[in-house]
């Protein structure tokens, strides 16, 4: 792998104390080109601006996808990275329905290794910190008309990280959307694609000024069955079921949400992928029976809500409070994320 380091760091500008979340990023990136049907050789170079055609097909038409995922600084000093193999599996699923040719899992994994390790200065040593990674695809023909492209850049960037919502772990209000679609049964909702997320942005930016967090989606045909939050899946501990909605092609698979449901069957909890409906969970609410409701996702990893918004009614989750399953979940995936805790599924790799 050719890596040409930069001649200037930017390291000593970046406060680690204080970090938001997606504005700062790391000296280096990783870049691979795709020509003649075939990935070319990985590179690492200086983080910097890339040059594009104005007409390059993936500004116009969206052929793109991408993934997040995160290293970790234990208390050891080693760096860790959560489940890579499955966030590789999820991108490539992604890349398919986005007519993408797949990346294979070794320079997938050889060219996170490379990057982490040349930039590990950058992984923050604060607890709760992490090093947010992005790795994306995009189309690269340039050309006027709607059709598959033939050749594509992968790149990943990276860029410390400290919490996703400014709640941080407190519970978050949300509120479903009021007439708007994010996905339907065939559509893009299973892909990390930015069109997924685009259909999202007025709806969000219109709960926000009523003052919630986020939106809280609904299926796109009857509109009452639970979906998920933009950046999180979502669970549901009705009395001792734990529910999260089914991957039926209209949500995301997060990797969490897989982690959840691992750490719930092996502490013998009941776990069901099946639908709930916004209903079931004002009627759960009225009987005493909704102990908590909660969210997962790589970004803020488990995330509880404290309150529901629905067509002028409201639901209060737990007085508003964390619930013991979902500190417990946050403890215990964060617990093996910075290598503090068994990892008894294999999902750590140090770097």
């Amino acid at each position: 792998m050719k890596i040409i380091k930069t001649s200037k760091s930017r390291l000593r500008d970046v406060d680690f104390q204080h970090l938001g979340f997606g504005d700062i990023f790391s000296d280096h990136m990783l870049s691979v080109e795709y020509r003649d049907g075939e990935w070319g050789e990985a590179g690492i170079v200086p983080y910097g601006p890339i040059e594009v055609d104005p007409a390059i097909c993936s500004l116009h038409y969206g052929q793109i996808i991408f993934e997040g995922l995160k290293a970790f600084c234990g208390r050891n000093g080693s760096i860790y990275l959560f489940r890579p193999q499955k966030y590789h599996e999820r991108m490539n699923q992604s890349c398919r329905r986005l007519c993408i040719p797949e990346v294979d899992l070794d320079l997938f994994l050889n060219g996170l290794r490379a990057l982490v390790s040349l930039d590990r200065e950058w992984v923050p040593k604060r607890q709760g910190y992490s090093l947010y990674i992005r790795p994306f695809i995009f189309a690269t023909d340039s050309f006027l008309g709607v059709k598959v492209s033939e050749t594509y850049r992968f790149l990943i960037i990276t860029g410390p990280v400290g919490a996703y919502y400014k709640e941080g772990i407190n519970p978050v209000k949300l509120i479903t959307p009021g007439g708007y679609v994010r996905a339907s049964k065939g559509g893009l909702g299973a892909a990390k694609t930015p069109a997924n997320y685009a259909a999202t942005l007025l709806p969000a930016e219109e709960a926000k000024k009523k003052g919630f967090t986020q939106v809280l989606w609904l299926d796109g045909i009857e509109g009452k069955y639970v979906e998920e939050v933009g950046t999180m899946n979502m669970f549901f501990l009705i009395g001792d079921e734990l529910i999260t909605p089914p991957l039926e092609g209209t949500i995301l698979p997060g990797v969490t949400r897989d982690s959840v449901l691992h750490l719930a069957r092996d502490w013998g909890f009941k776990t069901s992928e099946r639908k709930v409906s916004i209903d079931e969970a004002f009627a759960a609410s009225e009987k005493g029976t909704l102990k908590e409701v909660f969210g997962s996702g790589t970004a803020a990893v488990i995330s509880p809500v404290g309150e529901i918004h629905h067509e002028g009614r409201k639901i209060v989750v737990n007085d508003s409070k964390i619930g013991p399953l979902a500190q417990k979940l946050y403890d215990e995936i964060t617990g093996i994320q910075y290598g503090e805790k068994p990892d008894k599924f294999g999902w750590r790799i140090t770097i």
